[in-house]
């Protein structure tokens, strides 16, 4: 399974990548479902990935990660649903959350070790 989690967060991300910069470029008109099915595949792998160890700063790590997973989701809505750039803002959320996490979580795994 975690071959394809793997694969799936990558394939994510590079389209969560891609639908950003056609927005900038200006191709608004399919940039917001690139982007949103990649930030879902994103999400969707975050979502299932195991959690390596049972402290309580694992835990709350993994809610801020889930947390941020969800906000790259919704800034997808925001893509579609506003008119200026908002979706900027909760982007910027969502990339301080993951990168926390990403640099966190392998931190506390290596000290239960």
């Amino acid at each position: 399974m975690k071959p394809f989690i793997s694969a799936l967060f990558s394939v994510g991300a590079i389209l969560a990548l891609a639908g950003t910069v056609l927005y900038i470029t200006s191709f608004k008109e399919y940039a917001p479902y690139i982007y949103t099915i990649g930030a879902g595949f994103i999400a969707i792998a975050q979502i299932n990935t195991p959690v390596h160890g049972k402290s309580k700063i694992l835990k709350r790590l993994r809610i801020q990660q889930i947390f941020g997973a969800l906000a790259l989701v919704l800034t997808g809505g925001f893509m579609f649903f506003t008119r200026n750039n908002e979706w900027i803002a909760c982007l910027t959320i969502a990339a301080v959350l993951e990168l926390y996490t990403a640099f966190r979580i392998p931190q506390e795994e290596s000290k239960e070790k």
